[in-house]
């Protein structure tokens, strides 16, 4: 099975900066493929690393592929090949609302943008500012890095229960599961 357009949407946050050659890009590809194949329509930031591997895993499984750009860098940036409908947001802001509109919320490996955008949906869970759905992290770099938020933030188990930290693509698939299981 694979997303129609009009499917619920699963945000990918991931970085930019991966390579092909990366196990993690790898991984962030297999994401694509296993959410398009659950019947999500993946979406992204649109643009290199992980954003187009999660991309061109879920193009290649059929699914429907949005990439969430910004406009103003579209004179050195442009989306990525697998991008079947792309969003050009006003600003690096705009972008990140349009992504935080998703029904799912999965991040990869990541910079500071990605933190950035776990940070917000992080937060808009926390207080209550969106109804209740997945926010699901992958990997290694993730499990050191939520405890080290404990240890140095005022962050309880409340909140970290709003976070849920899986080791591969597979289990964040499993975690997300069918999107009209979750209707």
């Amino acid at each position: 099975m694979s997303a129609p357009p009009d499917a619920p949407v699963a945000a990918v946050f991931g970085s930019a900066r991966l390579a092909p050659e990366d196990a993690e890009y790898a991984e962030a590809r297999l994401l694509g493929s296993l959410l398009a194949r659950a019947g999500w329509t993946v979406c992204t930031g649109g643009y290199d690393g992980a954003m187009a591997a999660a991309s061109a895993g879920a193009a290649e499984a059929g699914g429907h592929v949005v990439g969430v750009t910004v406009a103003g860098w579209s004179a050195r940036r442009a989306a990525n090949p697998w991008v079947r409908e792309e969003r050009a947001a006003e600003g690096l802001l705009a972008r990140v609302e349009e992504l935080l509109r998703s029904d799912a919320w999965v991040a990869v490996a990541g910079g500071v943008g990605t933190l950035s955008e776990v940070a917000l949906a992080w937060n808009l869970l926390q207080t209550r500012d969106v109804r209740p759905r997945p926010l699901v992290v992958v990997g290694a770099r993730w499990a050191a890095l939520l405890p080290a938020l404990r240890a140095h933030l005022v962050i309880g188990d409340a909140d970290l229960a709003l976070v849920r930290h899986v080791p591969h693509a597979a289990a964040a698939a499993r975690a997300l599961g069918a999107p009209a299981a979750r209707r």
